[in-house]
């Protein structure tokens, strides 16, 4: 979808949605977006902000009820704005980010491996880490008393009539599960949301043999449950929308000043002083602000610009099971574009930039 401050059009639909039934994908058809969400849930962090119900500087301890440090720096606190920078001092320790229902955060962190010991709370060290958005979904449901996918859409996807949920919980229409893409990897094999027109029968991750018994699930223990770092369900339109609203500067949601905290970036790439998911410093991320990702760096060794011409963009990439997926505007004009694609192999190759030459290409077809 191409979108600036006024219009969104339609640009580029093809392939199939659910291989099963044959039915083709289009712009109003729900897909888990990835990494986006992180940008998503931003939006809402932001909106509690302007409320004066959130503080981007303090110490989350104080709204968590107990005393979150990193072992290694016991006297560094940390904060919502370093936990949406990447710059926590948290790591995944492979994918210890999905936290099962009956286990809680506080626990979760006990876990040596999710903590680098090398690098200090809010220095110059990015680290590019799901985990840090459960905390930031615990500390909103601690703040609001909702339930993490709850408050999402009170504070932003209804707002922004969004037809769109984290983890097909509250938000989603009955009739976006009917419209639900299948996630597919390069194999073939059905990675996520082969719902068949029905809600899925747990929308949370389970540990093996345990039940689905949310009712007795405590505000503020697992903010991982509705996956606030990737498990966005939303259709390319209502993408474009939210490309809108960040292109407006945030004009109809979030304050102007908010919109300015998120996008100026409090990190940038010096060649050596961060990683991305992968463990590498590869130049896919130069610039990052709270949870909105900056191309086209100047620095060395940066190679963030899938558009190839060189212009600033502000938005967020997205990569799970075999999807990859973008939302990219230019703040001068306001034209942005959002998209996904699909069963994209763990080895597809790279493009001009850090972005898979399968992305390059999805932005030259669209007329960019």
């Amino acid at each position: 979808m191409a979108f600036d401050r006024q219009t969104i059009r339609p640009v580029l639909a093809e392939g199939l949605a659910d291989r099963t039934t044959g039915r083709a994908v289009t712009a109003d058809s729900p897909v888990r977006i990835a990494s986006i969400s992180k940008l998503v849930t931003a939006l809402g962090v932001m909106r509690l902000v302007d409320q004066g119900k959130l503080d981007l500087d303090r110490d989350v301890s104080d709204y968590l009820g107990w005393r979150l440090r990193n072992p290694a720096f016991p006297d560094r606190p940390i904060t919502l704005a370093m936990l949406l920078s990447h710059r926590s001092s948290l790591i995944d320790g492979g994918e210890l980010y999905l936290i099962p229902l009956g286990v809680t955060l506080r626990e979760r962190l006990t876990d040596p491996r999710v903590w680098d010991a090398q690098h200090a709370p809010g220095s110059d060290w990015f680290h590019y880490t799901n985990l840090n958005f459960p905390v930031i979904a615990s500390v909103m449901e601690k703040v609001t008393g909702e339930r993490f996918d709850v408050a999402m859409s009170r504070l932003v996807l209804k707002p922004l009539k969004l037809d769109a949920c984290f983890n097909w919980g509250a938000g989603c229409s009955a009739d976006a599960y009917r419209r639900a893409v299948v996630l597919y990897r390069a194999s073939g094999e059905v990675a996520r949301d082969d719902l068949r027109g029905s809600p899925p029968v747990c929308p949370v991750f389970l540990a093996q043999g345990t039940s689905c018994d949310l009712s007795r699930y405590q505000l503020g223990d697992n903010g991982a449950l509705f996956s606030p770092q990737g498990g966005l369900r939303i259709s390319m339109r209502d993408l474009a929308k939210v490309g809108q609203l960040l292109a407006r500067q945030g004009h109809g949601l979030n304050s102007r000043r908010s919109y300015a905290r998120m996008v100026k970036p409090v990190w940038l790439f010096n060649g050596s002083n961060g990683l991305g998911e992968d463990g590498t410093a590869s130049g896919f991320f130069c610039a990052y602000g709270l949870a909105v990702q900056r191309l086209a760096g100047k620095q060395a060794r940066c190679r963030d610009d899938p558009f190839g011409d060189g212009r600033v963009r502000f938005g967020h990439s997205g990569d799970a099971y075999g999807l990859k997926s973008g939302l990219w505007f230019d703040p001068r004009t306001g034209k942005g574009l959002a998209f996904f694609t699909s069963a994209v192999p763990d080895n597809a190759p790279t493009g001009r930039s850090a972005f898979l030459a399968v992305e390059e290409s999805v932005v030259e077809r669209a007329g960019f």
